[in-house]
């Protein structure tokens, strides 16, 4: 059981959400860092999707009730364990009565605290993810806050490793320039619209959260043409009437009426998720091919010997 002291700025549940369910409106969710969750989880011997916390931008504190293995995974936080501090992308055994506290994220704007057996809490939809933006799943369909209590699952196997190669690790860091391939609507925005889409810089802005990282800067001069609402997904990035881009996040709707410029790849979805508020971001065109080969590469990564180190 893990006691909360206090809850940080948003500090949730999330494992890796519901996928599959857009038709009934149900948005995917789950760790906005998916690739961080799995590592995390897998060093400890959990399945890849066990439930874990995440911390945004300012973490938690915690006192643990029964001693554990946790790792820290995502964004680098300033954390300390027992008033020691307490190394990332590592295996960190906590004792019985061990208080934990993340502190301010040094770079970059998630950070997941996995524990080996998991956030135990119940399953709703498939998923023990927070839906913040809706309310259900995780702890009461809420972030934490003080006094809460979680219950850790049993585990499952033992840790693969004592910490996560940095080779692997490293596609987590924050990434100014993000690769995206053209939009379902892109052959609607004017020649001027596309070449400021690729030439300028955007800050993420201060309003941006789980659905979406709202951007500002040169607004696009945005189609006249009207669109019907239809299915989008997480890193779609839309332009509204405004002209200011909004990429979408896990907990995007199921369906939008934006015309979309362009797709973040998914190799690079991490990184979006990375992004915090005043960030500067540009963007790259590539290849649908190229955009297949870099996940594809990324998932290899993943499963090659030496990723866990001993």
């Amino acid at each position: 059981m893990i006691r909360v002291l206090s809850p940080g700025l948003l500090t949730t549940v999330q494992d890796l959400g519901r996928p599959g369910l857009g038709a009934f409106g149900v948005p995917p969710g789950g760790a906005a860092d998916a690739h961080a969750l799995r590592l995390g989880n897998l060093l400890l011997g959990n399945d890849e999707g066990a439930a874990a916390l995440e911390a945004t931008l300012a973490g938690p504190e915690l006192v643990f009730e029964d001693e554990g293995l946790v790792v820290l995974a995502g964004a680098p936080f300033a954390a300390m364990l027992d008033g020691e501090e307490l190394a990332a992308w590592s295996a960190i055994r906590v004792r019985a009565g061990s208080r934990l506290t993340l502190g301010r994220a040094v770079s970059g704007a998630r950070g997941y605290l996995c524990v080996r057996g998991g956030i135990d809490v119940p399953h709703v939809l498939g998923s023990r993810s927070t839906d913040v933006a809706t309310g259900f799943g995780g702890l009461l369909g809420r972030a934490l806050a003080a006094g809460d209590l979680l219950p850790i699952g049993p585990p499952l196997a033992p840790p693969r490793g004592l910490s996560v190669d940095a080779a692997a690790a490293r596609w987590n860091g924050p990434r100014r320039l993000l690769r995206v391939t053209p939009g379902p609507q892109q052959h609607w925005f004017s020649p001027k619209a596309l070449a400021t889409f690729f030439s300028c810089s955007f800050r993420v802005s201060a309003s941006s959260s789980r659905t979406g990282v709202r951007l500002e800067g040169e607004p696009l001069e945005a189609p006249t043409r009207s669109l019907v609402t239809e299915g989008v997904v997480a890193g779609a990035v839309q332009v509204p009437a405004g002209g200011l881009p909004i990429v979408l996040l896990v907990e995007h709707p199921s369906t939008g009426g934006y015309p979309k410029i362009a797709s973040v790849i998914s190799a690079d979805l991490s990184a979006l998720a990375q992004l915090r508020p005043g960030d500067e971001v540009r963007f790259a065109r590539v290849s649908f091919d190229e955009a297949r080969r870099w996940i594809l590469e990324r998932e290899a990564r993943i499963n090659r010997p030496g990723v866990f180190l001993p």
